[in-house]
């Protein structure tokens, strides 16, 4: 047994030492301990002093608690490590050494218990250890390769990814120089040569995009790269990664052909196409709407919305759609728009607007498409003309056809008649009436089968050159011809029209039309009062418009004015009227492009207007 002064020495030097310290007896009964141990144990002294020190630690390793066994039967020293719960629930890890504890006569006392707090190494290993297996996994998953070179042994190491990627067997000794052997030749293995040289002699790391030809002759991409290791400023090797990346090379060469070729659709479509961003900014364009833009690089274009190139009003309608697509997620499909250009003319547009959704149902943009329909349009407006002018010159070949029919009906039933007549008359004096009757039938046929052949001349002329006259000149030498009725009848001519004035006809029709308006005006003048004819033009459009105003019987167009221009029809008791005069005038006119319309009251006069088109 110890003595009560050195127990107590004992006791004061055990509580000082540095590293946590237990004295345990044969009954395994705690009798010194350190400061050192009840703090990294999270101990009370009065509890740990002869207690036992299984009991102390209920959740210690079973071979801990043999390792103590076996050193107070005076075994060799037996090292554990050993994890122990805090208070906070942290988990620490202690290295524990048993040794057996002697008396001065050799005889065992019990075990001295010694414990390191070995948690920080502990830590550093284990994440280590989960380092290098994610380093592996890392590896495996995209299939990089490590690789290094010491110079010193001239030895040149492979992992396994780095040979699987070369193809080359398991037991494959690599050698550092015949390494760039593996590149295909050209630029490949040139490059690698050259980049490795430079980072050895410049102490400059390196990565390269390369093609490798492997073992077994297959061609991949990979990306190699390396860094020089020196020691006291001297070259002592080399450590480095492989990366097989030949799919996504792959990959990346049909995404950049799939651009190519998307780029050169959209390029040549004959359709201005931009995607646009959440602010209308452009943010692709082709060159189509580059070109509408009027711009010459997308680095003009791109970033940019319609305020930066349409006047405001303009740009505001279009921002005003693209929010209405964006917000509604309801495309504008062929909008037609029509828009004045720059020289002044118009031009009509089909444009649709087709929102850009993402996984979240939510826009993120539009495609903006205008197609320029101007041509369309025209063509559709003169094929609409073709069509009217068609149905009109059917509408007349049918009432043409009418007219011939009936009138050459009429004719050869009076001539039967009269022959008939003259077959069954006996006197002479009779005969030479009905022969001077039928003489005068035979002079109306003639002049009714003249007046169809100016109609049908009219109709079927398609040779009409039309030219610029002077129109004052054609009605003085209309008003000329007919001096002699007008000075008859008292008819004043009042003409305001300016010598500058010419209209766009053809020669051969504007006297005949020129004279038959105002042959008209005088045929149906009132007696009642002094007559004039007004001579007055105006512009509407591509028209020059020709007002002829008379202050005559007029005529009443409720009744007759669907009839007005129709052949052989008259509405006045005037003897010399034939109804044949503003029929063929009509078709003059219309066979130039032009129209005639007329604005009439009963006893007040008749005012024609005749429209010359200037354009067509």
């Amino acid at each position: 047994m110890l003595k009560g002064s050195q127990k107590s020495t004992n006791n004061y030097l055990i509580k000082q030492l540095p590293k946590a310290t237990v004295f345990v007896d044969k009954r395994k009964t705690v009798v010194y301990v350190s400061d050192k141990w009840l703090n990294d144990f999270e101990l009370n002294n009065s509890k740990v002093i002869g207690a036992n020190i299984i009991s102390l630690f209920k959740h210690s390793n079973l071979e801990w608690q043999k390792s103590i066994s076996a050193c107070l039967k005076g075994l060799p020293n037996l090292t554990l490590t050993e994890s122990h719960q805090t208070k906070n629930e942290n988990k620490k890890w202690f290295e524990l050494q048993s040794t057996p504890w002697y008396s001065e006569n050799e005889n065992i006392l019990g075990t001295i218990l010694q414990a390191e707090d070995i948690t920080r190494r502990v830590s550093t290993e284990t994440k280590l250890e989960k380092l290098e297996i994610i380093s592996e996994d890392i590896s495996d998953m995209a299939e990089i390769g490590f690789w290094d070179y010491n110079l010193a042994e001239d030895k040149m190491f492979w992992d396994g990814r780095t040979k699987a990627i070369h193809e080359v067997p398991e037991d494959y000794i690599p050698n550092f120089i015949e390494t760039s052997n593996f590149y295909k030749l050209g630029h490949s293995r040139n490059t690698i040569s050259m980049t490795v040289n430079r980072a050895i002699t410049k102490e400059v790391p390196f990565s390269e995009k390369l093609q490798l030809i492997t073992a077994k002759g297959n061609e991949i991409w990979v990306i190699v790269s390396g860094k020089p290791l020196y020691k006291k400023g001297k070259f002592s090797g080399m450590v480095g990664t492989i990366q097989n990346i030949n799919e996504r090379h792959l990959t990346e060469v049909r995404t950049k052909e799939n651009q190519r070729l998307l780029r050169t659709l959209i390029d040549n479509l004959p359709l201005s196409v931009s995607i646009k961003d959440l602010e209308s900014r452009r943010i692709l364009v082709n060159k189509s709407e580059m070109d509408f833009c009027k711009v010459a690089s997308t680095a003009e274009i791109i970033g940019k919305d319609d305020f930066s190139f349409f006047e405001k009003t303009r740009a505001e309608i279009t921002r005003k759609d693209d929010l209405s697509v964006m917000r509604d997620l309801k495309p504008i499909l062929r909008k037609e728009v029509t828009h004045k250009e720059d020289n002044g003319e118009s031009s009509t547009y089909l444009i649709s607007k087709i929102p850009l959704i993402d996984t979240d149902e939510h826009a993120y943009g539009l495609v903006s498409i205008r197609m320029n329909i101007t041509d369309i349009k025209k063509t559709e407006l003169e094929l609409r003309k073709l069509i009217d002018v068609t149905s009109s010159q059917n509408e007349k070949l049918i009432n043409f056809a009418h007219i011939v029919s009936h009138n050459l009906r009429s004719h050869s039933a009076n001539f039967s008649m009269l022959l008939d007549f003259l077959a069954n008359e006996k006197s002479e004096v009779e005969k030479e009436r009905i022969m001077k009757m039928l003489l005068d039938s035979s002079d109306n046929l003639l002049e009714t089968l003249d007046n169809l052949n100016e109609v049908v001349h009219i109709t079927t002329n398609t040779s009409l050159h039309k030219k610029y006259l002077q129109l004052n000149k054609k009605i003085a030498k209309v008003q000329q011809n007919l001096s002699a009725e007008l000075e008859q009848n008292k008819i004043e001519i009042i003409n305001t029209i300016k010598n500058h004035v010419k209209i766009r006809v053809v020669p051969a029709y504007i006297d005949s039309i020129l004279t038959n308006f105002m042959t008209n005006s005088i045929k149906y003048r009132s007696l009642e009062r002094d007559s004039f004819i007004r001579l007055s033009t105006s512009v509407e459009g591509d028209y020059t418009v020709l007002h002829i105003e008379d202050n005559g019987l007029g005529i009443d167009l409720d009744k007759y004015g669907e009839k007005l221009f129709g052949m052989y029809k008259t509405f006045h008791d005037n003897k010399d009227a034939k109804g044949i005069g503003l029929y063929i005038t009509k078709n003059q006119i219309e066979a130039m492009r032009g129209k005639v319309t007329v604005d009439s009251k009963v006893g007040k006069g008749t005012t024609f207007k005749i429209y010359f088109n200037d354009k067509d």
